[in-house]
């Protein structure tokens, strides 16, 4: 099932790629407040390869707005149509695209569902600041993380390369369980 909705996503990137007329326009979500002084905005490209699995790994454009309890995430095809947003509030996230609507509990659990493998999307809003999602425990990295002693911390099973966040880039790698999972995050300005 999981990989039905995965191919489905790819299979829309695809699409929109080729065709170009694809576009998604779902209704506006329910801003953060403006008076949040959490609320972050980022845009950029995202890339998840799952290792010995292509199929599973994409690329696309993101617009990410909110913060980790309440905002949405646009994906956005390489000719710059939207394919899908997801939009989340507490206990509630719907995810909207060209093949409609579906509802999860937790972002968690629609990364899971459209990937087949666990993204802490919750997570994001802090590691694309280069600094750890203050929600949970962190560590700096160390020699023993096979970082050597780049910046960057290990959080959530996650070693998160920081390095270059300066320059816009996040790296994000979860060893396991396999298959080993890269996130990379390319910020449209850092």
């Amino acid at each position: 099932m999981k990989r039905r909705h995965l191919h489905q996503l790819l299979a829309s990137l695809a699409l929109v790629g080729l065709v170009g007329c694809a576009t998604v326009t779902p209704p506006a979500p329910p801003a953060p407040a403006a008076s949040d002084p959490l609320a972050r905005s980022y845009a950029g490209r995202l890339a998840v390869q799952v290792d010995g699995d292509e199929a599973r790994s994409f690329s696309a454009g993101f617009d990410l707005q909110g913060t980790d309890v309440r905002g949405q995430l646009a994906l956005i095809s390489p000719i710059g149509t939207q394919v899908g947003r997801a939009v989340w509030q507490p206990g509630a996230v719907l995810w909207q695209s060209a093949d409609g609507e579906r509802r999860f509990d937790t972002l968690d659990a629609l990364a899971e569902d459209m990937l087949g493998e666990a993204v802490p999307l919750a997570a994001l809003f802090d590691w694309m600041a280069g600094r750890p999602w203050s929600a949970l425990p962190s560590r700096p990295l160390t020699t023993a993380d096979g970082a050597g002693m780049e910046p960057g911390f290990r959080q959530l099973g996650w070693t998160v390369q920081t390095g270059r966040a300066s320059d816009g880039l996040i790296v994000a790698q979860r060893r396991l369980p396999a298959p080993t999972l890269t996130v990379r995050i390319k910020l449209d300005s850092p």
